[in-house]
């Protein structure tokens, strides 16, 4: 590799490192023409659906922009080191590195440069140039410029198998805060677009009048906020989520906790912890919308706007409603068995599969592998023991955080103070 290029490269892919939301879930872009790669291994760092870690090679293709975003690194004011690839240094990088066996796929975004049609342009003859010239069939993630017009979208679309776009600030308050040159309506916009070109694909697919019908962004959309750099509730980030997801159809919400980089008086100063543990709190509460059939409301509203630190959320919601327990594993339906804090979704499966056979007992439960130490408190088996009093919320909360330990609590967490 020249020096050039490797110079580019270091610079480049530390831009990027700030940008999460480059999960691989839903690929499933095949090999089938003798070409280059296969989506269906995954990407990298990140986690697929199996749990697997894949590799991604994850680069801007430049840091120079046009915006003055005050939470962002690459912000036109800021002090940095600047550097652009071309087209075919992007293309030759990501074959080079695919041929090694360093990456399975490509995560690429961009500053904006010019302007929106500019940026997009060359990230389309790259992505394009990779599936049509390469012949390369991995994984490739493309951001959207927001901005950029309708025709570049959709061939953008036919190339990548996921696309997102960056909402940045939870709320529209919070971006003409700090990003007063951006609006969500220049979000909304791609977002919606892409979202009716998918669903007028599937429709054409399902008539059968067309023989062959491309894909056009298999993997979905995603989108990511910057957590903790404006005085946002949990309630307000999470509500503006649901918004997302059920308007836009959205695969993933990526909530990223903002990373103290810059001496402006109205963000965290740095040196500031990151909010690491609200920003896992606020992905166990997408994960309870998003598979356990909760709805926001219930785990966030205007009497409980913030999430709790030292439990998580679905054992947070139990305690409030502890009217609805105990539940008894032997007849309760599947939606509530999923509610009780330690049961996950594959062990509610399991349970409500294994009780067709006899009455369930506590040591089958142990088997299926529920977290009997933290579930015993809310339901009732075969061989439950009668309780005259159950303890109340508080005394219940103490019990459990007791028998527990979690690795969060150790993290200093400053920065959930400061707005």
């Amino acid at each position: 590799m020249h020096d050039r290029i490797r110079k580019k490269l270091g610079i480049l892919a530390d831009a990027a490192k700030y940008d999460v939301s480059c999960s691989s879930s839903g690929g499933n872009r095949k090999n089938d023409n003798k070409g280059i790669g296969d989506s269906s291994n995954g990407i990298c760092h990140t986690y697929t659906e199996d749990g697997r870690c894949v590799s991604l090679l994850k680069i801007l293709l430049t840091n120079h922009c046009i915006f003055d975003c005050a939470f962002c690194v690459s912000r036109k004011s800021n002090d940095v080191k600047r550097a652009a690839f071309t087209v075919d240094e992007v293309v030759e990088l990501t074959m080079s590195f695919y041929r090694r066996n360093y990456i399975e796929g490509l995560f690429l975004s961009s500053g904006i440069f010019k302007n929106a049609d500019f940026t997009m342009e060359r990230l389309v003859r790259i992505v394009k140039k990779l599936r049509l010239e390469e012949r390369f069939n991995g994984y490739i993630h493309l951001k959207t410029i927001p901005g950029a017009s309708p025709e570049l979208l959709t061939e953008a679309g036919l190339y990548a198998d996921r696309m997102s776009i960056n909402l940045e600030m939870p709320t529209e308050t919070g971006l003409k805060l700090l990003a007063p040159d951006k609006s969500h309506e220049e979000v909304k916009k791609p977002l919606g677009f892409i979202k009716d070109t998918i669903t007028q694909f599937k429709d054409e697919k399902k008539t059968g009048l067309i023989k062959s019908i491309p894909k056009f962004v298999p993997a979905g959309q995603s989108t990511q906020m910057v957590i903790g750099a404006t005085p946002e509730t949990d309630m307000e980030i999470m509500y503006s989520a649901d918004q997302y997801y059920k308007n836009y159809s959205l695969k993933r919400v990526y909530y990223s906790g903002y990373i103290p980089i810059s001496y402006d008086t109205r963000m965290p100063v740095i040196g500031s912890q990151p909010p690491l543990l609200r920003e896992n709190r606020l992905y166990q509460t997408d994960w309870l919308m998003r598979f356990y059939g909760f709805g926001v409301q219930e785990l966030l509203n205007p009497k409980n706007p913030h999430l709790d630190t030292d439990i998580d959320p679905k054992l947070s919601w139990a305690l409030r409603n502890l009217e609805q327990f105990p539940v008894d594993i032997n007849t309760a339906d599947y939606r509530m068995i999923l509610r009780v804090p330690g049961i996950g979704v594959r062990s509610a499966q399991k349970i409500v599969q294994a009780r067709k056979f006899g009455k369930l007992r506590s040591g089958q439960l142990q088997k299926i592998g529920i977290a009997y130490s933290r579930a015993k408190h809310f339901i009732r088996c075969a061989d439950s023991a009668f309780m005259l009093n159950e303890p109340d919320a508080p005394h219940l909360k103490n019990l459990i955080l007791a028998e527990s330990t979690s690795k969060y609590l150790k993290v200093p967490q400053s920065q959930l103070s400061l707005f």
